[in-house]
């Protein structure tokens, strides 16, 4: 039987405030445990929330960059359950009146094909505490640190086909909730985190299968595995003649696989109902306006923008567009010098990026600057230095030897660019090698390369490439 994939995603993104949703208690990652939970974060009686202003401009930013629906009077309600890092026995959520409504993204799919995704809704609510199960033996240890942290949670509608899809629309939403600067997206650190809700159905039907959720898959890998395993696991049970419970599911890393974890809740289960201690949130069009001033270029405007103003490939523009850190340091590459854009395209993708993996280094902790890097792409557009010679000069910038100039004098690299030079190495090169000039005038012309390698070696690597072909090749014609 021929089976089709359903997939929506629900993404929790920790809005990246100083305090709390309705707390003025810190959000900072790392504290010792069960030091940053205030009485409002642990409900206690006589205590009242008060929304952080905060969230939701941040919320309002999302909304615009997805061309969502915003709604100007929405509604916090209480979301009752039972568990032990949720103090208050329950979790203070949206419901009917979610402040983001409905919208769409459209994502680059690793083919080059273009998907659009909607978006279900976006709405505010406070993230619960932490279960600690691997410090005390016998027992599990609650860290209420995290309780009351914003989240935006974005849920998508079952638009997705395969785990492939899933991937490139997360990774979407993440590079667009660091580009307006609404949450960090540390995914070690929980910051940003994924549930898949995923059902099979034959193919060719309008009618969704039974669902299992995965619940906080925490690594865009962990999310593709994990719904690889959990399709291949439903289209077992149903070719078997088998039945798809509706549960939640963990997907454990070690054993590559999805396990149960409880049945799947329904609204009602949890008896939502309007907070009694937060009014309506009411935002007006002036708001808005004043939250709009405020948004960067997106990154599907700026790729645009790559590729028609700077002249760009698409391929080297989506590379360089992902991440708001790298097209800002691309930008400042080039800017003030004369050399064209994909110049510094060349660089950051080739050389940076290289080293970067290879290093294990995230941009945030390069060692070169991006007007480090601009000078010496300058330096090797002006003559300077030769390619080969630039990327010595990066070696040096990056072990931390000094300003590029500095490098340039210290290593003894300035690029030999005097003709009369030039032709001297060449004369000596020619005149050591009789046999070879004999055979490059008789048609071997491969040989060439021989010569050009010849005199780059006698000079260390320092004459100028283009002037070096030109010279060289007149005086083989003889």
């Amino acid at each position: 039987m021929s089976w089709e994939t359903v997939i929506g995603l629900e993404i929790h993104a920790q809005l990246a405030t100083r305090s709390k949703i309705f707390s003025g208690a810190s959000t900072a990652f790392g504290a010792e445990p069960n030091t940053q939970a205030s009485p409002v974060d642990l409900g206690l009686p006589g205590v009242l929330p008060v929304v952080n202003r905060d969230v939701v401009r941040m919320a309002v930013r999302f909304a615009l960059a997805t061309d969502a629906a915003i709604t100007k009077r929405s509604v916090f309600a209480r979301k009752n359950y039972f568990y032990p890092d949720l103090p208050k026995g329950y979790q203070i959520s949206q419901m009917a009146f979610p402040i983001v409504g409905e919208g769409s993204i459209t994502v680059t799919l690793p083919s080059g094909d273009e998907k659009t995704i909607g978006l279900t809704r976006a709405h505010l609510e406070e993230d619960a505490g932490k279960s600690v199960h691997d410090l005390f033996e016998g027992c599990t240890g609650i860290d209420l640190n995290r309780a009351g942290t914003p989240l935006l949670e974005i849920v998508s509608e079952p638009d997705m086909r395969s785990a492939e899809e899933a991937v490139a629309y997360a990774r979407y939403i993440h590079s667009l909730v660091r580009y307006i600067e609404i949450c960090d997206g540390n995914m070690q650190e929980g910051s940003f985190r994924c549930d898949a809700n995923i059902s099979i159905r034959e193919k060719g039907s309008d009618t969704l299968g039974t669902r299992t959720e995965i619940k906080n898959l925490n690594s865009f890998r962990f999310l593709e595995r994990a719904i690889d395993y959990e399709v291949e696991r439903q289209i077992d049970i149903l070719e078997d003649g088998g039945k798809i419970v509706q549960e939640t599911r963990l997907y454990d890393a070690d054993k590559d696989e999805t396990r149960s974890m409880r049945s799947k809740e329904e609204a009602n289960d949890y008896r939502y109902f309007p907070d009694p201690d937060l009014p309506p949130l009411v935002i007006d069009d002036a708001f808005i306006s004043a939250v709009a001033e405020t948004m960067p270029e997106l990154p599907a405007k700026r790729r645009t923008r790559f590729v028609e103003e700077l002249e760009l490939s698409a391929i080297d523009a989506q590379s360089l567009v992902s991440d708001k850190q790298v097209a800002d340091y691309f930008e400042a590459v080039f800017a003030g010098h004369s050399f064209a854009p994909k110049l510094a395209a060349n660089w950051m993708l080739g050389e940076l990026f290289g080293r970067m993996n290879k290093e294990d280094v995230e941009l945030a902790n390069v060692p070169v600057s991006a007007a480090q890097l601009g000078k010496l792409i300058s330096r090797v557009d002006d003559g300077t230095l030769s390619g080969k010679l630039g990327k010595q000069v990066f070696d040096g910038l990056w072990a931390g030897e000094g300003d590029v100039d500095d490098i340039i004098e210290a290593r003894g690299l300035k690029q030999i660019t005097d003709t009369g030079a030039i032709e001297s190495m060449i004369d000596e090169v020619i005149a050591a090698n009789p046999s070879q000039l004999e055979e490059y005038r008789a048609g071997k012309e491969k040989l060439l390369s021989f010569f050009v390698g010849a005199v780059m070696k006698a000079s260390k690597g320092k004459a100028n490439p283009a002037q070096l072909n030109q010279i060289l090749r007149e005086k083989l014609k003889g």
